[in-house]
């Protein structure tokens, strides 16, 4: 998922050109296809065998068009272009001409991304459903049919505008990391932000290179955090076949070392991840089954060292976070925690 292109003052929704033109080289060195946008509407329901590389891009930044859109348009690279309608023409962003020239080709593709792309999980449920009808009878006049496609506005939804886009929309993307497969709500679909932070190209390898992390059910259905729900009982459940259950790796919101006095965070049992019982625990922001490190005798490792080896093996799972964390590499330390 990408916003802005060369503009250097907003590091955080930004991504250097040069960089962009590295990472789809690096994309066609890897022998990765770019998902036409219609096949993954068409498709969605279909077991895959080779993984394909779907683009994004949130906003309509006019940097978007002045810099990014002539390289797609020469390369014909697919793309689903997410058009917030209340900013368009203004200082800064796409005027309705240019998003016309840009959806008359046949690779790109213009999705919904409200009218005032404002934090809409604070609004009332009225609001909310006023400002999307607003969008789509702009999107209705200026194009002539509303997008099936919706992205949320900075990734976020609650319950009730889940349900009220799956009544409107075919698909819809939030913004957390997450590879998608056939067994992913097609409704809170996982995109990996690229940004100037988090588009470094050995992190961006990496993710073109990760598979996804296959569940059943993620759990509380409401995403939206209040006083009441917060902290969530979050659970994950797993089908009952699933495989390489002992090599999961979820990164985290955890952006400190790991804490000895801590007994462990999360339990996997029953094909639920849950945190009744604590025998798996964190590394940093990542929670690592102890049966991975089982294998190492020295007394100071890399979690990237593992990370990679499962990697090679077809065999790392999981979910990434854009935080910051450190990484516990003393066995000593981790052999310690054993004993909790």
């Amino acid at each position: 998922m990408y916003h802005r292109f060369d503009e250097n003052k907003y590091p955080s929704t930004n991504i250097q050109m040069e960089v962009f033109v590295k990472q789809i080289e690096m994309i066609k060195n890897s022998n990765y296809e770019f998902y036409d946008i219609q096949k993954f509407i068409d498709n969605f329901n279909e077991p895959k065998n080779k993984k394909k590389i779907l683009i994004t891009i949130d906003d309509a930044f006019s940097s978007f068009y002045e810099i990014a859109w002539p390289f797609l348009k020469e390369n014909k690279i697919p793309f689903i272009l997410f058009v917030s309608t209340e900013p368009v023409g203004n200082n800064g962003y796409m005027t309705w001409d240019q998003i016309r020239e840009v959806e008359k080709e046949s690779f790109a593709y213009i999705g919904h991304h409200s009218h005032t792309h404002d934090y809409l999980i604070e609004k009332s449920d009225d609001e909310f459903i006023n400002d999307i009808e607003i969008a789509s009878k702009f999107f209705l006049r200026e194009l002539g049919y509303i997008p099936n496609l919706f992205s949320y506005p900075f990734g976020e939804y609650s319950k009730f505008m889940k349900d009220y886009v799956a009544e409107n929309f075919s698909f819809a993307f939030g913004q957390h990391s997450g590879v998608i497969d056939l067994n992913k709500d097609k409704f809170e679909l996982p995109r990996f932000p690229i940004n100037e932070n988090y588009g470094e190209l050995n992190r961006f390898k990496s993710i073109i290179n990760f598979f996804p992390l296959e569940y059943k059910n993620l759990i509380p259905e409401e995403k939206k955090l209040t006083k009441a729900n917060n902290p969530p009982e979050f659970q994950v459940e797993f089908f009952e076949d699933q495989k390489n259950l002992d090599n999961i790796l979820l990164l985290t919101n955890k952006v400190s070392s790991f804490d000895k006095k801590l007994k462990g965070d999360f339990d996997l049992k029953d094909n639920l991840i849950n945190n009744n019982n604590r025998n798996f625990i964190y590394i940093g922001c990542q929670i690592l089954n102890k049966k991975v490190f089982k294998n190492y005798q020295i007394s100071n490792f890399s979690v990237l060292e593992i990370w990679n080896k499962l990697k090679e093996i077809n065999k790392l799972n999981g979910f990434e976070s854009l935080n910051k964390f450190y990484h516990l590499t003393d066995l000593e330390t981790f052999k310690k925690l054993e004993d909790f």
